[in-house]
Parts: C-alpha cells; sequence; structure tokens
C-alpha cells in the first residue's frame, strides 16, 4: 500500500481510543491531523492540550455542532470515530452531508443503526470494523477455514476478556467472529448464538455458538475462538498487548481509504489490497 498524504478529524479524542489516535497521527508523515472532536461543554474547547503528552504539537479541539454551523472552514478528507452509536451515526450524517469518508470503530450498532450505516455507504466511503488490529483479522480467515473443515461437528464457543470498563458485551470483535463462523457454515447467527446459559440448560445442542464474556482490570482485549469435538479440539487466540495496534490499524485505513468511492468497506479489504501489492 503506497503512501498517501491525508488529512484527517479524530472523534472522541479525549477517549482512551481518541488519545491514542492522536498520539499515534502525529507521528505521521503522510497524514495531518486538522481537528479533535469532543463533547460540547468540554473545558478543552479551543485550547492546546497538554503539549509535553502530544509531542509539542498543538490540537485544535472542537465540536461537531460547531463544524455543522460551518464555524470552521472543512480542509479534511476524512472522519475517524471511535465514539458511541448515536454519536457515530450524526458524524455519518455530517459526512454524508459534506461528503467526507469516515472510518468506524465504534461497537454496540443495533441491526436498524447499522442499516444506516449501510445506507450512507452508498453515497461516501465508509470503513467500519469492531476490531483494527491486523492480527484479529487475520484470524477471521483462520476461523473461516477451520469452520468449513471442522464446523459441522464441534462445539464451538467464543471467550472474550476486556477491561471493566467496556460497556458493551459481547465485544464486537467476538460478534463479528461469531458471524463469520455462522456465514462460513451457512447458520442464521441468531438462530446459532447462545448468549446466555443459566440453570438447567440442557445438553448442549448442535449447530450453536456459545459466547462467554468477562470484564476484569485493565485487559486491552483477549480472544478465543474454540472448536472441539470427540477427538480433538482447536484454540484459536489473539491478546492486544497495546492499545495503539488499534490506533495504527484506523491510521492505516484512513490512508488506504483515500482514493476510494463510495461503499462500506472493512479491514479485510486493506489486508487483501497488501497481498496484491
Amino acid at each position: 500500500m503506497k503512501n498517501k498524504n491525508t488529512s484527517i478529524v479524530i472523534s472522541g479524542a479525549l477517549g482512551r481510543m481518541g488519545k491514542m489516535l492522536i498520539k499515534e497521527t502525529i507521528k505521521q508523515k503522510n497524514i495531518k491531523l486538522i481537528y479533535a472532536l469532543i463533547r460540547e461543554n468540554h473545558t478543552h474547547i479551543h485550547s492546546s492540550y497538554n503539549k509535553e503528552k502530544y509531542l509539542n504539537k498543538k490540537i485544535f479541539f472542537t465540536t461537531l455542532k460547531k463544524l455543522k454551523k460551518n464555524k470552521h472552514t472543512l480542509p479534511f478528507d476524512t472522519i475517524i470515530d471511535f465514539s458511541k452509536p448515536n454519536v457515530t451515526l450524526k458524524i455519518v450524517e455530517f459526512c454524508v452531508k459534506n461528503n467526507k469518508k469516515i472510518i468506524i470503530g465504534t461497537t454496540g450498532f443495533t441491526s436498524i443503526q447499522m442499516k444506516t450505516i449501510k445506507k450512507a455507504s452508498k453515497i461516501i466511503p465508509i470503513l467500519y470494523s469492531p476490531n483494527f488490529s491486523v492480527g484479529i483479522n487475520m484470524m477471521h480467515t483462520i476461523i473461516q477455514y477451520i469452520s468449513k473443515i471442522l464446523g459441522k461437528n464441534s462445539d464451538i464457543e467464543i471467550i472474550e476478556s476486556h477491561h471493566r470498563n467496556k460497556i458493551d458485551a459481547p465485544s464486537g470483535t467476538a460478534l463479528q467472529l461469531g458471524k463469520i463462523i455462522s456465514k462460513s457454515m451457512k447458520w442464521k447467527f441468531s438462530e446459532s448464538a447462545i448468549f446466555s446459559r443459566y440453570g438447567h440448560v440442557g445438553i448442549r445442542k448442535k449447530n450453536k455458538i456459545g459466547f462467554s464474556v468477562i470484564r476484569e482490570g485493565r485487559t486491552i482485549g483477549k480472544h478465543t475462538v474454540l472448536f472441539a469435538n470427540k477427538y480433538e479440539k482447536i484454540s484459536v487466540n489473539h491478546t492486544a498487548t497495546h492499545r495503539s495496534v488499534f490506533a495504527k490499524g484506523a491510521i492505516q485505513a484512513a490512508m488506504w481509504i483515500h482514493d476510494k468511492k463510495k461503499g462500506l468497506y472493512n479491514m479485510n479489504n486493506i489486508l487483501k489490497s497488501i497481498l496484491v501489492s
């Protein structure tokens, strides 16, 4: 993938991922941070936020409301959004009206909200991924392959662990893993997924995917997909050891989508382009 100069806005700029995105962005030579979006009435609006923390770079904080009112010029190509579903949809609407691209890392969308995003992708380029780690996206290909060979005769479980402050469960990544397996097996995900077990639930049924969720401490993200049958067991694991892996992936996505036409993309599109380059 060739380096391309692009300019971005970071939404959710003072969240965990937002701060990491700012740090990673200002290290890059081919990407420029124009604005950092934060909530209304935040104390950092129109201020330089902790120069030492951000490598002596001045960061201009503003709000979506001010951008909508055209109080600022819009000299950027793409918005990277790690916020909340309702906020993301507002930003998607803004991007459609102003012909901007968007990278979405927010999770926890309802099916109706996802339909809104898909509809918007018919007008602008959108790259959506619950997880921007290259490793987890390689895991998608691995479990797809295993599912087709062993899925029919295996008990399939997905176990995910995250820090205590994560608000959605199961994680968007875990759900995506389950959907990939369901698609490979030609199952209907809503019927194959088991999100709760309590009391006398009976023996395990076939063609089901069990989900287990752990919330503790500061775990950045760990996912395990287990395929177990009568004779053998396969576990596919991925552990994120630093949050910057997601920020680096999102920045890579912003550079990749720079010259793309309208459509709904994901990280696998980027990986495929790397393989053929």
